[in-house]
């Protein structure tokens, strides 16, 4: 777990965060992230500002129903910027049908005026690094 007050803060704001898409508030998504932030997953990279990042969540194809993060790992790089990584298991709803996901995310996080927001977060499906137990 987390050492200190701030460690244990930033992980709760990423709870916070997956609280919220899970509970389909786009808007506090939104107010969590810097604008704009960088997000680097499966489908590429991208800089994404609040208004269209709240855009995005509120018009998700799929539902997040369930999660749990586990194994965080929290850095303070200097007082006013962190990196939180941690792994989460994903309950989704993707086409209509229940998909479980295991993944390792990472969140930078950053203090502006006196309020943490996270300026880029990735995620790394988990499995081979190869990518071999996904061929077809």
């Amino acid at each position: 777990m987390p050492d200190g007050p701030t460690e244990k803060e930033l992980f709760a704001f990423e709870q916070q965060y997956w609280e919220a898409i899970k509970n389909g508030d786009a808007a506090l998504s939104a107010r969590l992230s810097d604008d704009p932030c960088i997000v680097a997953g499966a489908q590429g990279v991208g800089r994404i500002d609040r208004a269209t990042l709240e855009k995005m969540f509120a018009g998700a194809t799929w539902k997040l129903t369930a999660f749990e993060l586990s194994s965080p790992i929290v850095k303070l790089l200097t007082d006013d910027v962190a990196v939180v990584a941690y792994k989460v298991r994903e309950e989704l709803m993707v086409d209509g049908k229940p998909l479980t996901l295991d993944a390792s995310d990472t969140s930078t996080w950053v203090r502006r005026n006196g309020r943490w927001v996270c300026a880029v977060h990735t995620e790394a499906v988990a499995g081979d690094p190869f990518g071999r137990d996904r061929r077809r």
